[in-house]
């Protein structure tokens, strides 16, 4: 546990680095995946720059799950129940986005998850263009790092609803693909990263940011100009480029 402790604070610090306009203030959230039980998430309020370990909460996978089960339960009933999913009840209350966390964490090979309100990437969520950004790619190493098309989710209020918005976005991609996705992108809100080690999701987090980036200047140059999905699917099925991602932990 200690271990992965390590793992996810280190992985927050980077995702939470000033220069990279991937968060500020309290924004943003991440998780890891401890054991089929039990998750560790950033606790609500804290920033992912200078996460310590008293602003991880250890929560009950179970408890934070039966509640995208229930009907119709109130704020208030989904914060009793997130403060009662704590493994340990001096802990801080964990993000409200747990929802969400713990679903997919239970995910073949996810075990980290990273969610942060990329600058870059936003101004294209808050713009008619991101579906678009979600189901194109611009250039290779984005079909590496991010797979070869993003979930999209419409905007959805945070919380419960987000959390099953997500989970029925990423079963309808799963049902095409048969895999998970890399890339969860939430229309005028923010994206959402997964994969097996952190480094596959800072790899897909800072590489989403950087094809939102050229995605809007080529929007100033009459672009942008994607890949075909013919090129897409050649580019993802690449024995060199799955070698790479292996040797990237990716």
């Amino acid at each position: 546990m200690k271990e992965i402790l390590e793992k996810l604070l280190q992985m927050s610090h980077e995702l939470g680095r000033e220069e990279l306009h991937l968060t500020i203030l309290g924004e943003g959230n991440t998780s890891a995946r401890v054991s089929k039980e039990q998750f560790y998430v950033k606790a609500s309020g804290s920033t992912l720059g200078t996460l310590s370990e008293k602003d991880v909460t250890l929560c009950d996978t179970k408890k934070v799950l039966d509640l995208l089960e229930l009907e119709s339960p109130s704020d208030t009933a989904v914060d009793e129940t997130l403060l009662a999913a704590r493994v340990d009840e001096k802990a801080r209350k964990p993000s409200v986005e747990a929802l969400f966390h713990a679903w997919l964490l239970t995910l073949p090979e996810v075990n980290f998850v990273g969610h942060t309100h990329s600058i870059a990437v936003n101004a294209i969520l808050c713009s008619p263009r991101a579906r678009e950004f979600a189901e194109k790619r611009l250039f290779p190493d984005e079909v590496v790092c991010c797979g070869s098309k993003s979930v999209y989710v419409p905007y959805t209020d945070p919380g419960l609803a987000l959390a099953r918005a997500i989970r029925h976005a990423v079963r309808e991609y799963q049902t095409v693909y048969d895999f998970a996705p890399r890339v969860i992108l939430l229309e005028n809100h923010g994206i959402i990263t997964i994969g097996p080690t952190p480094e596959a999701v800072i790899a897909a987090m800072r590489m989403a940011d950087k094809a939102a980036r050229i995605f809007l200047g080529a929007a100033q140059v009459q672009g942008p100009r994607f890949l075909s999905a013919e090129q897409v699917k050649r580019i993802a099925g690449r024995q060199d480029e799955k070698y790479r991602q292996q040797a990237l932990g990716i």
